[in-house]
């Protein structure tokens, strides 16, 4: 716990996320190392960190493909130094044209989204035929956690051909996310991620073996990357890794990254014995998890979460007696990714001090474009 404590914490108001960027090297090595140091075959989402600080430390570090969701997230790396930007989402409605301002305004930016059947590509292309600019797409594919995507069937290798002779679109290739594929035992992550991949590279192979170009393979969010590292003529795409979290630092246990972002709370009232309440609310932490699965505080120990409201924590502890209003609680979120999306900065901590605010600009929906 003393490596995460603040020295001048008083300086800090609370509910707050902190930052400590020392853990963030750390882990952007360590996800380098987990593919040999190969920096082209990383494609990081930025869903989980949405600051422009955390993306340029990337680029500083050799990355410079990046994956997103959004048209903000997707911009904030435009102006980060990415080069090659893919939008992991089939566009459709008005963030068609907002993707196609964005391609235009940042032409050095290599971009592309994903379709998964012919009218949303027939809706691209026809949005990009007003403009000099030829889509890059990947097919979404459907390995098995049925959230988007094509299926592997026969019915995929006609549309990857239809694609493909439609000399409006670029298509580079697929992009599949396997994040249901979660079993805490790796090896028997690594067969169902092995079976799950398997019909997509045959279907690969066999293009190939007809004189296709081979098309590009994206696979391996943080639940299978140390999966898939490994896994020759694919790219893959963690983003929890960057900061990590405690559900995954649990699961993941083969995967060596250390936790970069906490939430500090304090203690607001003692309301009846036994019973401590802090000011970490829904608002300051993700509330898609059972209520004990929210957060683990680092700094105590003997409590039950026992009720949360938009601005409050309720807690059941031990040593009631010891524990003054005012104080202070350091604690890691189960899932690090939508508590981000909950603030609008974080403190920055460098040599056990706040140093700064870092703006999560890509929190919102808009940022210009």
């Amino acid at each position: 716990m003393n490596e995460y404590q603040v020295q001048n914490i008083q300086l800090v108001d609370s509910p707050a996320l902190l930052i400590y960027p020392d853990r963030i090297a750390h882990n952007i090595r360590t996800m380098l190392a987990m593919v040999d140091g190969d920096a082209d075959k990383l494609v990081p989402h930025v869903k989980t960190h949405k600051m422009a600080e955390v993306a340029r430390m990337q680029v500083e570090a050799g990355i410079t493909k990046f994956k997103c969701a959004t048209i903000a997230e997707a911009e904030m790396l435009a102006d980060t130094g990415a080069r090659h930007v893919l939008i992991s989402y089939q566009l459709t409605g008005p963030k068609l044209h907002r993707f196609c301002e964005l391609v235009q305004a940042y032409n050095w930016v290599e971009w592309a989204s994903l379709v998964d059947n012919l009218a949303s590509a027939e809706e691209l292309a026809q949005e990009f035929a007003k403009t000099t600019h030829k889509p890059i797409v990947y097919i979404d594919i459907n390995l098995g956690m049925n959230r988007t995507g094509h299926v592997v069937d026969a019915e995929l290798e006609q549309l990857y051909r239809t694609l493909k002779a439609d000399t409006r679109l670029d298509l580079r290739g697929f992009h599949a996310y396997d994040g249901h594929i979660r079993d805490q035992d790796v090896a028997e992550r690594q067969l169902k991620a092995d079976a799950a991949v398997k019909p997509l590279e045959a279907l690969a192979d066999k293009l190939e073996q007809e004189g296709e170009s081979r098309p590009l393979i994206i696979v391996g969010g943080t639940p299978t990357f140390s999966n898939h590292a490994h896994r020759p003529n694919v790219w893959c795409s963690p983003g929890t890794c960057l900061l990590w979290d405690w559900g995954y630092g649990d699961l993941l246990t083969e995967q060596h990254f250390e936790w970069a972002a906490l939430l500090v709370t304090r203690v607001v009232s003692k309301p009846a014995p036994g019973i401590v309440t802090t000011d970490l609310g829904h608002k300051a932490v993700a509330a898609e998890n059972p209520l004990a699965k929210r957060v683990k505080f680092l700094n105590l120990t003997d409590y039950e979460l026992t009720g949360q409201s938009e601005e409050h924590l309720v807690l059941k502890v031990q040593n009631w007696n010891d524990i003054n209003i005012g104080d202070v609680l350091y604690g890691v979120p189960y899932h690090i990714c939508p508590t981000v999306a909950l603030h609008d900065e974080a403190q920055v901590i460098l040599g056990g001090e706040a140093t700064g605010r870092w703006a999560i600009d890509a929190r919102k929906r808009r940022i210009t474009y």
